[in-house]
């Protein structure tokens, strides 16, 4: 084969490639396109959009790290609330999660503001601003294991949004009635609720997260409010076996997966 022949070869594979990237994440009531993001769609993500209570009923909602807005939108799929926020620090994921509202059957009531949070949270604490739920699919992996791509470190390590940074900047905008809902590691599970307790939040509700039936706990899902009660603890295995789904996972997720 010619070099000429060659490159036009590989210069196709390489637009297939990018097509095949480019092509949105379709759910069944939204699309997530993602091509402009470094973190894609993921079960984290989906897990905790699916598993939140929104038994409280609330009519604001604050999505913290928002990326491409996927969360957001699986909550204006379950809720009637009028206000869905979303804070991205990335300028690109920001536009792309912008994108990805207005192309929904919910664009007038997502909003996503592109600030760090604690920029964000300062101005709305100056503003008297509250919501009735807040929301967060954190970055978790500490400074040590950082890439060079400062795009996917933004959306996944600590030091673009420490957990104190978090937990703090939550506590200030959560209304007195309002939950906090965050998906983390296990590991870390425990001096989570510690520095959130030392923001008056209580545990209320947690599910450890196991891959399969022979594994460990991975995830840890916390809600936390202002007021003390019992804690509700649950567990959720995701698969039987390899794409084999447990019955619990699938009622969890059917809503948004297409083919659940």
């Amino acid at each position: 084969m010619s070099k000429s022949l060659l490159l036009y070869k590989t210069n196709l594979e390489t637009l297939k490639v990018k097509n095949i990237n480019s092509k949105p994440f379709q759910f069944k009531e939204f699309a997530v396109h993602q091509d402009k993001t470094a973190m894609k769609v993921g079960t984290d993500g989906v897990l905790l959009g699916a598993w939140v209570s929104l038994n409280h009923y609330p009519e604001t909602i604050l999505d913290i790290g928002a990326g491409t807005g996927m969360i957001s939108l699986m909550l204006a799929q379950r809720s009637e609330a009028m206000t869905i926020d979303a804070v991205e620090l990335d300028a690109l994921a920001h536009e792309q999660c912008v994108e990805n509202f207005e192309m929904s059957d919910w664009g007038d009531r997502l909003f996503c503001y592109n600030a760090s949070f604690e920029e964000f949270a300062d101005e709305m604490t100056e503003e008297e601003e509250q919501y009735d739920l807040i929301v967060s699919n954190p970055p978790f992996y500490s400074d040590d294991f950082e890439s060079k791509d400062s795009s996917r470190n933004k959306a996944r390590f600590t030091s673009s949004l420490s957990f104190e940074s978090l937990i703090i900047g939550a506590s200030k905008l959560l209304s007195e009635t309002g939950a906090f809902s965050v998906i983390i590691p296990f590991k870390e599970e425990q001096s989570f609720v510690e520095m959130a307790n030392q923001q008056k939040m209580h545990l209320q509700k947690v599910c450890h997260v196991k891959g399969n039936t022979t594994s460990a706990i991975k995830r840890s899902m916390l809600t936390f409010s202002f007021k003390q009660q019992e804690v509700i603890t649950e567990e959720l295995t995701i698969e039987i076996s390899r794409h084999q789904y447990t019955k619990e996972y699938i009622n969890l997720t059917k809503e948004f997966y297409l083919r659940m």
